[in-house]
Formats: structure tokens, C-alpha cells, sequence
């Protein structure tokens, strides 16, 4: 299978399915869903963190990289997954969390324990804080402990220590995880905030270091590794970069994650609701540059920290199947690698909750004590509820059914939920599965040329491939003059087309030969 083939589907293992009951989804839950899986179309998976971990940032803090997590199950258990994710022609690539460690790793409970200690250089201590880097989870980034008198680092919370790459010894620890996996017959990794494993103290800046694309470089442009897809979590990626990050003769990733087109507000829990077009804006921006550069890149609108797209930019209620699927189709026809989030697939919602208690992210609950005594209540909620992460890590409703979950249950699970979508005639699973089926039959959306059109009231673009064309057009929320066309119309949110698109309506045509 060619890389620009995979069309990937990312599983948060503790929230997909649970099989025993306990509340927490699990690999045999997984397993249990493989023919849904595999029905939707699919033929690849990116599986979050499945390791010991005490959950403090919901598995991204791992206690053990070569092992799984109990609650999720057994290695018997990860090792069926694999071998039935095999067999259906579906690869798995895992959660590598690069960065940093939990605090009750191993590593770093020795590193702790003495000044001498050989792990000590595992991670990065200093007498005082060297400089005022705060950590993305509020307050700073240097933490004091009392054992040894000493501060270390933390980029996100204080029980995530970041690991010293500039210590041969780490990068060899962290060759020895990936190997580990490799052997076990895993196809790749997804590589969490990989930008930040090089830090520069001099420049006062934590992450892009100047050791970072010779830190990639020695973890997978060995010889035994070159199999692997690997793709960057990179926030701060430039074109310039993602291209030294991707070139093939570099031999760093296979492809790196930009987030320009879904950074459009000023934090996280900012209310105000981006615009569909500039998200267009920004993909068509970067449809181009990676198409001058010969290189692919990733398309997605959701994953594990992002709010639900559909409540994000769409309309969540009266046209939820119909924005559910225009931006699916932005995802699943555009030039690149597509990457879906469990859920988004029946065009799952964000979740509202009253209380805080109801939330689980510690991202969210360190915003909401921090401006507790500054926002009024029900303003505080609202932006909590529009940008938490849980929004994404709530359990999958496969039925309307109340049953038992680690984080409250999804608020909208009588109105979404697998069961309904599937029988429903209007079933946004349904149109994944026709938009997915497009992409693996026409050679025009895996290898084709992109070409943008139009991008006004509605955005308009080609893919075209040996002669053959499709033209894509997606309605923003307003209804708006149908432009002309020509050829066969290949696939339709709306049972009919009139004068005029409809509020997200999507049309795919297949242009006559020679056009």
C-alpha cells in the first residue's frame, strides 16, 4: 500500500469501546468493532496511548513504553488487534510520546532520587529556572523538588518530566521503544509533539532546537526503521521546515501534522466560532505548497485535543448531517493524507455539561480554576464546554443507551449516536463510507493534481489526474448561486440540486474526458 493511499482513523483507546464493562474502553472493545471499522472503509489506524500510565493527562503521561496499560488490557490481547488489524488489510501505527515521561516512570523516579544517580541526566534539572518558559498547562514550566533540592522541566503538567535528548543514553532508551514495537510488527508511529524534543537554552526557545532534525534522524533514519510511516505532531512548523522534516533523502518522517488551518482563535477556550471559509483559505494555502514541494500533506479537522469540527465549524443542529459531511468531503478529496477522529464519522458534537466536576482534562480544569474568580460562571462554562479537550474524549455513543464511562457520558447521545446514524436515511456514516470508497477507486484523489477554483461564497477545487477530473465544490453556511457545471454528478449531501447550493451542500462531478 502506497503512502498516499492510507486513509487513516484514529482510535483513543480508553474512549472507543469498552467490552467489560468497567467504564473504560479497551483493546477488546477495539477488536469487537473491527468489522464496523473495516465496513466504514478505512485502511489504517492510529492508536493513542495504550501504555501504563497514571493517567494524569489521559494516557500522554507513560509510565512504561513497552507495555500495556491494564486497564486497556493485555499484550495477548494488543497482539490479537494487531494480527486481525493485519488480516483485514488495515495498518496500526501507535502513539510515540517523544518529549516527555510520567513522573512514576522508572526513569525518573531514580533520576530523582540523587544528584549522582546514573538517570539523573535522563531529564533536565537546574539549581534555579534558568528562564520564565511556562508550561502549555498553565503556570510555569520548572517545578522544585524537594528531594534533591533541584527544579525540572515540564513543558505541559508537572507530572510530565521532559526527557534530556541531548543524553546519548535517552536517545538510545527511546530507539530501544520504537525497535521494540517495530519487531512486535507495528507499520508506524504518530510522534506527539515532536518539535519539542530539542530544546535551546541560549536562544530561549523549547522546541525546533538546533539538534532537533538530527535527534529525528537518529530515532528513524536507521536502516531497520525505514519501513515505518511516521508522522511529526509539529506545531510550529514553517513550509521551509515541514519540508526538511518530509524530503525522502533526509531520511527523517514520512509526514508532518500543520495546524495553520485550525489555529484561528486566540486560545483554546475562546468562544467565538472560526469561519469555514478561512479554513478553506488555509488548506487550499497548503494544498499548493506541498504540492510545489512534491511532498503530502496531512488533512483532518479533529483528533484527541481538538473540539468536535461539526459544533466547531459547522452547524450543529439544524444542518449537522449536512455540515457533518461537507467536511468530510474537505478531508477525504483534498490532495494528502486523511486522518479521522473516532466519532466524527457519524458527525458526533461537542458535549455540554453543567459543573465542572463533569470535566476530566487537566488542561481545562487548570483554565477553569485560574479564571474561576474571574469570568462570571456561566461565561467561564461556556468556554469551557466550546474548547475542552474532552469534547474528543468523551466515549462513543453506539447506542442511546446511559451505560458507565470514565468521563461523564456524551450530553447528545439520544440525538447521535452510532445505532441511529446507521439506520437513519440521512447517515453521516453512510456518506463517509461513499466518500472513502470515492477516494480508494479513483486514482484522481491519491495521486491526482489539486487546482483551486474558487473560493468565495462556497469553495471550489480539481483534482486531476491521466486525464481524468473531478471538481469538488462545498457551500459555506449561506445559501449561495450554483456555477455552472458539466459531467456526471458523482455524489451529493442533498437528495436534489436546485439554482442555488444549500447551507454546506457538497457536489462531486466527474468532468467529461478532454475538459
Amino acid at each position: 500500500m502506497e503512502t498516499e493511499e492510507l486513509i487513516f482513523y484514529q482510535i483513543y483507546p480508553r474512549s472507543f469501546c469498552d467490552s467489560n464493562g468497567d467504564g473504560i474502553g479497551d483493546i477488546r472493545g477495539i477488536i469487537s468493532k473491527m468489522d464496523y471499522l473495516k465496513a466504514l472503509g478505512i485502511n489504517a489506524v492510529w492508536l493513542s496511548p495504550c501504555f501504563p500510565s497514571p493517567n494524569k493527562d489521559n494516557g500522554y503521561d507513560v509510565s512504561d513504553y513497552c507495555a500495556i496499560s491494564p486497564e486497556l488490557g493485555t499484550m495477548q490481547d494488543f497482539e490479537q488487534m494487531l494480527a486481525m488489524f493485519h488480516k483485514n488489510g488495515i495498518k496500526l501505527i501507535l502513539d510515540f510520546v517523544a518529549n516527555h515521561t510520567s513522573t512514576e516512570h522508572e526513569w525518573f523516579q531514580q533520576s530523582r532520587s540523587a544528584k549522582d544517580n546514573p538517570y539523573r541526566n535522563y531529564y533536565i534539572w537546574r539549581k534555579q529556572p534558568p528562564n520564565d518558559w511556562k508550561s502549555l498547562f498553565g503556570g510555569s514550566a520548572w517545578e522544585y523538588d524537594e528531594t534533591t533540592g533541584e527544579y525540572y522541566l515540564h513543558s505541559f503538567a508537572k507530572e510530565q518530566a521532559d526527557l534530556n535528548y541531548e543524553n546519548p543514553s535517552v536517545r538510545k532508551e527511546m530507539q530501544n521503544v520504537i525497535d521494540f514495537w517495530a519487531e512486535k510488527g507495528v507499520d508506524g508511529f504518530r510522534c506527539d509533539v515532536l518539535d519539542m524534543i530539542a530544546k535551546d537554552f541560549i536562544k530561549h526557545k523549547n522546541g525546533n532546537g538546533t539538534r532537533l532534525h538530527e535527534y529525528i534522524r537518529e530515532l528513524f533514519g536507521r536502516k531497520k526503521t525505514s519501513r515505518l510511516f511516521t508522522v511529526g505532531e509539529c506545531w510550529g512548523s514553517s513550509a521551509k521546515n515541514v519540508a526538511l522534516f518530509c524530503a525522502p533523502e533526509r531520511r527523517e518522517l514520512t509526514a508532518v501534522f500543520n495546524f495553520e488551518h485550525l489555529c484561528l482563535q486566540n486560545d483554546r477556550f475562546s468562544p467565538r466560532k472560526p469561519k469555514l471559509r478561512t479554513v478553506c483559505q488555509r488548506m487550499a494555502k497548503w494544498q499548493k505548497l506541498m504540492q510545489k514541494n512534491g511532498l503530502l500533506p496531512t488533512l483532518f479537522l479533529e483528533n484527541h485535543d481538538q473540539p468536535r469540527s461539526v459544533s466547531r465549524f459547522g452547524d450543529d443542529k439544524k444542518y449537522r448531517y449536512e455540515s457533518a459531511t461537507a467536511l468530510g468531503a474537505l478531508v477525504l478529496l483534498h490532495r494528502g493524507i486523511p486522518f479521522l477522529y473516532q466519532g466524527e464519522e457519524i458527525g458526533m458534537t461537542n458535549s455540554h455539561h453543567k459543573t465542572i466536576e463533569d470535566f476530566d482534562d487537566i488542561e481545562t480544569r487548570n483554565y477553569y480554576f485560574e479564571k474561576k474568580d474571574k469570568m462570571h460562571q456561566d461565561v467561564l462554562l461556556r468556554n469551557v464546554n466550546a474548547g475542552t479537550r474532552d469534547n474528543a474524549r468523551r466515549a462513543i455513543a453506539w447506542t442511546e443507551e446511559n451505560v458507565a464511562t470514565y468521563l461523564p457520558a456524551y450530553s447528545e447521545k439520544e440525538r447521535v449516536n452510532v445505532h441511529k446514524d446507521l439506520q437513519a436515511e440521512k447517515s453521516v456514516y453512510g456518506f463517509y463510507q461513499k466518500l472513502i470508497a470515492l477516494r480508494r477507486n479513483a486514482a484522481c484523489f491519491t495521486r491526482g493534481e489539486y487546482r483551486l477554483i474558487a473560493l468565495k461564497n462556497y469553495y471550489r477545487f480539481e483534482r486531476r489526474f491521466q486525464g481524468e477530473t473531478y471538481q469538488i465544490i462545498v457551500c459555506f453556511a449561506k445559501p449561495c448561486r450554483l456555477p455552472k457545471l458539466k459531467g456526471e454528478l458523482v455524489l451529493n449531501n442533498y437528495k436534489t440540486i436546485g439554482s442555488r447550493l444549500k447551507p454546506y451542500q457538497v457536489l462531486v462531478y466527474k468532468k467529461p474526458s478532454g475538459e
